[in-house]
């Protein structure tokens, strides 16, 4: 097995064994939320937020939480407070999700409805003159108990109040610092050619702290390690993953399957967004290709055929080549980071964190 394939089959047998945990949580969870009586909102929310979270995703964060607490402890024991940890930064994941979906238009997700999406088919304005406003209402409040349960999830977790304590403060931050990056995220589709080092702060807060950094803390933590002894350290290791990550959505989002992805091609042409691979496009097209781009920026009625001729400009402009690339040289960055964590922690959680960008990153393009 290759180096990235056992990286890959780690994440998988996480991912296996969490979705396991993650239902039972949500099972359960009505008798820790204090339902109010005679009314059937809430209980809708939380079916939302239930087939959501449960409805696929890689486990990534969960993975590196897991993998996170193995650097500091012997064994495939699980310390106290490790599970509740992984329910929450899933929890935080799912409320990023559901605003994401809103802020964005986005009718699907993971292959179905989001949740903003099936609140407006459950209130259509043709019966509910204030639907659409119900429909968003409801759907913001939904991302916001996500939040609220995911802090919930840690404070009452089976571990000692300091643990606890811990876990709450970097959730928290966690959180705050991601709401900050999807602000810097709809700065950013203000520029008309935003710079590397915008499009990096945008992944690095909207991405990276929560799904890499936060995850590392915290199962530091669960393991007893005081991850602020290793700030830099872990930083070094998230942000590369983080922004790999991004460019890796941005990517698929023009080149990928949408059998795969869950959502049609091309949606972030539709929104308007200048990401990585929307940047790169714009910056290598000639005045008339760059018209075309222009013209589907923004526009949520562009056609498929016209995606499909932007994807065909961006390949022949050297695009999807420059962006495969340039993961691959994130992917080696963060591999290098972990690598220097040998003699620090356990070799073989070690060795995860240094496969996992591989497994992240998609092959360079074929030699022609």
């Amino acid at each position: 097995m290759t180096a990235p394939a056992g990286a890959r089959a780690r994440v998988a047998g996480h991912r296996a064994r969490f979705e396991a945990l993650f239902a039972a949580w949500f099972a359960g969870v009505e008798e820790r939320f204090d339902v109010p009586p005679l009314t059937r909102f809430p209980r809708r929310a939380l079916d939302l937020l239930r087939d959501q979270s449960l409805r696929g995703g890689k486990r990534l964060r969960v993975a590196v939480l897991y993998e996170a607490a193995r650097l500091v402890q012997d064994g495939d024991g699980r310390p106290a407070g490790l599970d509740e940890a992984a329910v929450a930064v899933e929890l935080l994941h799912t409320h990023g999700l559901v605003h994401d979906d809103i802020i964005d238009g986005s009718a699907t997700r993971r292959g179905a409805p989001s949740v903003h999406a099936a609140y407006r088919a459950e209130f259509p304005t043709a019966r509910f003159p204030d639907g659409e406003r119900t429909a968003l209402g409801l759907a913001v409040l939904a991302g916001d108990l996500a939040a609220f349960l995911s802090v919930d999830a840690v404070l009452t977790a089976s571990a000692p109040a300091s643990v606890r304590q811990a876990m709450t403060e970097v959730l928290v931050r966690a959180g705050a610092e991601t709401v900050a990056g999807q602000m810097a995220d709809l700065e950013r589709d203000f520029h008309p050619l935003p710079d590397a080092e915008l499009l990096h702060t945008v992944a690095e807060f909207k991405s990276a702290r929560y799904s890499v950094l936060a995850p590392l803390r915290l199962g530091l933590i669960a393991a007893g390690e005081d991850p602020a002894a290793h700030t830099e350290r872990l930083r070094r290791y998230a942000v590369p993953v983080g922004i790999l990550g991004q460019l890796r959505d941005d990517w698929l989002d023009l080149f990928g399957d949408e059998a795969a992805t869950g959502k049609p091609a091309g949606a972030d042409l539709r929104e308007g967004r200048r990401t990585y691979a929307v940047r790169a496009l714009l910056a290598a097209a000639d005045r008339a290709e760059r018209a075309t781009v222009e013209a589907a920026l923004g526009d949520r009625e562009c056609a498929p055929e016209t995606v499909a001729r932007i994807r065909e400009i961006a390949v022949r402009r050297g695009v999807d080549a420059s962006l495969r690339a340039d993961m691959q040289r994130w992917a080696r960055a963060a591999a290098a980071e972990a690598a220097g964590w040998r003699g620090l922690w356990r070799a073989d959680a070690v060795a995860f964190f240094a496969q996992l960008p591989a497994a992240l990153a998609p092959p360079p393009p074929p030699l022609d």
